[in-house]
């Protein structure tokens, strides 16, 4: 046979026959006089085998372990972990497939997924109501609201398990009472007025104030007055830690205003 003849008695490309030469999976027979390599029966059994190995997903150096004549790892011990490998890939397959469905759920409930997600159920419910208040006032909604949600969706995401759980628990327990959520957005708008003034404007520190009381009594007292003062302080130094990259994104006035909210929180914490 030549080799396009074995090559479709087998079911593989030409192209596959070369590259198992090449690599010693199939032994290269002799060229004839014409210049053509002939192959036989046997040359059939063994690509036929290489096909059927690799059809179970072996890689190429596992099939070329098999079929070493100085024995190589046995085919058992080969199949047992090829198996042990699909498991693990079949697991990894079922939970993204239900991290999927969680999104796709989040989609039909809110009427469409958030611009920040794929977040959390109970992060992506608290962005639907900001949505929500946004939709119930008049003008575009602050520029602020959207990037307070970037930002929480990064500490969702940087939190750890934990960590991101209680962040959305307090989210909600901060806006859970009455009016809280417009109370947020009008200090969003109190904070956007402020985009283009300098940082000793003094609407800075009636938007400081609106900010800090923005934040319910239990919250504030989640965390002592030390880290409040720390956090406050992180945005004037510039170590290049997450609070000072927090503060750059504001305007001047805007981080002047939230360090000082708090830097009030600080002080209530005491």
């Amino acid at each position: 046979m030549r080799i396009g003849e074995l090559a479709g008695l087998i079911g593989v490309s030409t192209r596959a026959v070369r590259h198992y030469h090449h690599l010693g999976l199939l032994p290269e027979p002799e060229r004839r006089a014409n210049g053509y390599r002939e192959y036989g029966l046997r040359d059939a059994v063994a690509l036929a085998r290489v096909r059927r190995l690799t059809e179970l997903g072996l890689g190429l150096d596992e099939v070329r372990d098999v079929l070493a004549d100085d024995a190589g790892r046995e085919l058992y011990e080969v199949l047992a972990e090829l198996d042990a490998d699909l498991a693990r890939q079949e697991e990894e397959i079922r939970t993204r497939r239900a991290r999927l469905a969680a999104v796709r759920r989040q989609a039909e409930e809110h009427g469409g997924l958030p611009a920040e997600g794929p977040v959390s159920d109970e992060l992506a419910a608290l962005f639907a109501r900001m949505a929500h208040t946004s939709a119930g006032r008049p003008g575009p909604e602050p520029a602020l609201a959207a990037k307070e949600r970037e930002v929480l969706a990064l500490l969702e995401s940087t939190g750890g398990e934990d960590g991101g759980k209680r962040m959305v628990e307090l989210l909600g327990e901060l806006t859970a009472a009455p009016g809280a959520m417009d109370r947020a957005y009008e200090v969003y708008g109190l904070l956007d007025a402020l985009v283009d003034a300098a940082a000793d404007d003094p609407r800075v520190e009636p938007a400081a104030q609106a900010l800090a009381d923005c934040i319910p009594a239990t919250l504030v007292a989640e965390l002592d007055a030390e880290h409040w003062e720390r956090a406050a302080a992180a945005g004037a130094e510039a170590d290049g830690g997450f609070m000072a990259a927090y503060y750059a994104h504001f305007a001047p006035a805007q981080a002047r205003a939230v360090r000082r909210a708090v830097q009030l929180l600080a002080e209530r914490a005491r």
